[in-house]
């Protein structure tokens, strides 16, 4: 029964499957390095591994953001996210699920009145920045050197495109787990307050609550990874600009590291010790990061190879990503506790006395609202989407039409 209330949570991270985690092999699928097939299998299996070993690094981030104190909130925020998600990866663009569960939290805290914590918020939006720019300056120099020894040891060609190609499988399973330990509190990181599962033991090791539900999420993008994301990874690897194969190799290796650096508690804490400030364990948008390698490469190869109409598109769902979000999960919200008559959350202040742990058993009828509402806003979307599609079909026509009718003048 509880997997029912997660599957909101699942359906955002089949969505990052499907946008962000392709970020991990679209260079490499896009310059035809590595096939789509073996691609996706190595991202699945590591994305799995870093969302249950390290994911607990920045589930706790989004809950300062704001805490969702209701399973009915946690399964409607999620929702929103995931909708709006899924609607941007119809069109191809590598959206990030981090700007759309932020903007829905948002959304949740303008509804229930809660505040939101600015501080977290900045930290937040600030990766939105410097991911870019991180993965640019990452990119740059690693482009220069792989070029460099390209050049001074003469390998032949074929022998360097094996190398190539070792070195991106390589380094794409490093990606998926860094994105897997740093995206799964998008996915899950609205439940682990609301649900409390019991200790899972497998013999040599033990799963918490907060694991199981990494775990699900993991295997939910995996699924996402499997089944829509190739055409996002080839917009991103070959669209944009065209890559080669040591620009694919570094695009992959310097979002990695941009990725690991913000979830891993061992360098921040080694920071710390050394006398450095902490590196702040925030969900970085894998979308952002990639793009900015790409641009990276682009900029130091000249800006010609730049493909800006589509940059400039991504640039646009970006924007539109957080508010979009924020909407959908105000208005999902309303209706679901005033048409369904769910709780969704409350003030925090007004909650510390009456929120009790949650149940493990459900009420069959509460469970039926949550049924009743899924079907309605997937017959929501489905609709949305052929409508989006159909007026798409009519513009390709009406120009066809038009190129025809200039050429028979």
């Amino acid at each position: 029964m509880i997997l029912f209330f997660l599957t909101s949570g699942l359906f955002l991270g089949w969505s990052l499957g499907a946008n962000d985690a392709s970020n991990v092999f679209g260079s490499a699928v896009g310059a035809k390095m590595v096939s789509f097939r073996k691609a996706a299998i190595i991202a699945s299996v590591f994305v799995i591994l870093g969302a249950v070993i390290q994911g607990a690094g920045t589930s706790g981030t989004l809950g300062k953001l704001g805490a969702v104190n209701a399973i009915g909130g946690s399964f409607t925020v999620a929702l929103a996210a995931a909708i709006t998600v899924y609607v941007m990866t119809k069109f191809s663009l590598p959206v990030s699920t981090t700007q759309a569960i932020v903007g829905a939290i948002i959304g949740w805290n303008l509804f229930t009145g809660n505040s939101t914590d600015t501080s977290t918020l900045s930290k937040i939006v600030a990766t939105w920045v410097t991911g870019p720019i991180l993965g640019a300056l990452f990119a740059i120099p690693l482009y220069i050197l792989i070029s460099r020894i390209k050049r001074r040891t003469r390998i032949h060609m074929i022998q360097f495109e094996s190398y190539i190609k070792t070195g991106l499988v390589v380094v794409g399973a490093f990606g998926a787990y860094s994105l897997g330990a740093n995206n799964i509190a998008n996915v899950m990181g609205v439940f682990v307050p609301a649900f409390d599962l019991s200790e899972m033991n497998l013999g040599i090791l033990s799963l918490s609550s907060a694991q199981q539900l990494f775990l699900l999420g993991g295997l939910a993008i995996a699924a996402g990874i499997l089944t829509y994301s190739k055409k996002v990874m080839e917009t991103v690897g070959s669209n944009i600009v065209n890559l080669t194969a040591e620009a694919a190799l570094v695009t992959v290796l310097a979002q990695s590291l941009v990725l690991f650096v913000f979830s891993s508690t061992s360098l921040s804490n080694l920071l710390v010790k050394i006398g450095l400030p902490p590196i702040p364990m925030v969900p970085v948008s894998s979308s952002q990061v990639i793009v900015g390698c790409v641009i990276g490469i682009g900029l130091y190869k000249g800006a010609r190879n730049i493909n800006f109409k589509i940059l400039g598109e991504i640039a646009a769902g970006w924007v539109a990503t957080p508010v979009i979000a924020g909407l959908t999960s105000f208005f999902s919200l309303f209706i679901v506790r005033n048409i369904f008559n769910i709780d969704v959350g409350r003030k925090i202040s007004e909650s510390v006395e009456t929120v009790q742990t949650p149940e493990r058993a459900f009420d069959i009828s509460q469970v039926m609202k949550y049924i009743i509402l899924v079907i309605i806003i997937i017959g929501i979307v489905i609709s949305l989407y052929y409508y989006m599609l159909e007026r798409k079909k009519n513009r390709e026509f009406r120009k066809s039409e038009e190129r025809f009718w200039k050429y028979i003048k």
